[in-house]
């Protein structure tokens, strides 16, 4: 009897909730075909979050109210702040300092100046307030979570004015930290992630002390060479990813304004098609993960 009872609890126990898991396409707002193809990748429930870059040129209210829509008609998509303080866009503010031709310096010296102290305190939350408040000009609410292009907001001096202000003007985000998992040794071959683990380390602290919610993960950075295959390389971003954790995506359509702005173009649209395909889902089925 005793071992028929514990055959019946076993088969009665309830089998693993499948990890849940955030697909966050950055970029939002920068141009016209890769907000489309993020829109479209959230009405087919292929991804669930996207961080919008209000600062970007041809970001517009009409990017925001169709954006706002997909909301409206039952996807379900966490929308955020894609914080942006690196060239070549310009600050909303008219105080920022320093420029290099009316627009934010180069994310590298972006980094140097943060990591030895010379930001202008008062001109980053100048800033960073402003870009949080015309987030909720035009969406009508605050984030729901911030981030930040080229990273740049877990830099030091930017975490903290950051942390602080999102307390006060959207005390309901949570803020992307950028710390990997599994080690040392995935970060082989991938230097920016091993930059970005030694960065979100004291992150994590910062916001920990600060009482700010983070991501308990991250994962999605690779080399951006043109030979890469997507498809093949995608997977290894889930391993070891735990619930909660995040994966950072950049998928798009290329046109002139994407050419004219950022580097990264033809792999945005590797991205896109991958997550359009059938192989996505599958992957994810296979491996018993759903989109937060």
């Amino acid at each position: 009897m005793s071992v028929e009872r514990t055959v019946e609890t076993a088969s009665a126990a309830p089998a693993p909730a499948p990890r849940k898991i955030w697909l966050c396409a950055d970029d939002y707002g920068i141009s016209p075909g890769v907000s489309g193809a993020i829109r479209d990748l959230i009405g087919k429930g292929r991804i669930n979050a996207t961080s919008v870059m209000v600062v970007a040129p041809s970001f517009h209210r009409s990017e925001a109210i169709t954006l706002n829509a997909l909301r409206v008609h039952g996807a379900r998509a966490a929308i955020g702040l894609h914080l942006t303080l690196s060239a070549p866009f310009q600050p909303l503010t008219d105080g920022f300092k320093p420029l290099v031709n009316k627009a934010f310096p180069a994310v590298g010296s972006m980094l140097v100046r943060a990591l030895l102290g010379q930001l202008d305190r008062k001109a980053l939350q100048a800033e960073i307030a402003a870009q949080i408040r015309m987030f909720g000009y035009e969406f009508g609410r605050a984030p729901d979570f911030i981030d930040g292009h080229q990273h740049a907001h877990i830099f030091p001096q930017v975490r903290d004015v950051l942390f602080k202000l999102a307390r006060e003007m959207a005390p309901n985000a949570w803020i992307r930290q950028c710390g990997g998992v599994g080690g040392v040794a995935t970060r082989i071959g991938d230097p920016k992630g091993l930059v970005l683990d030694l960065l979100s380390k004291r992150f994590r602290e910062r916001a920990a002390a600060m009482d700010v919610r983070t991501n308990p993960a991250f994962a999605g950075t690779y080399s951006f060479k043109e030979s890469v295959d997507f498809a093949a390389l995608f997977p290894r971003f889930l391993e070891h990813l735990p619930d909660g954790g995040l994966v950072m995506c950049h998928p798009g359509v290329v046109d002139a304004e994407l050419r004219r702005l950022d580097p990264l173009t033809t792999l945005r649209e590797k991205e896109y098609a991958y997550f359009s395909g059938e192989a996505f889902p599958k992957l994810l089925a296979d491996k018993d993960i759903t989109l937060a």
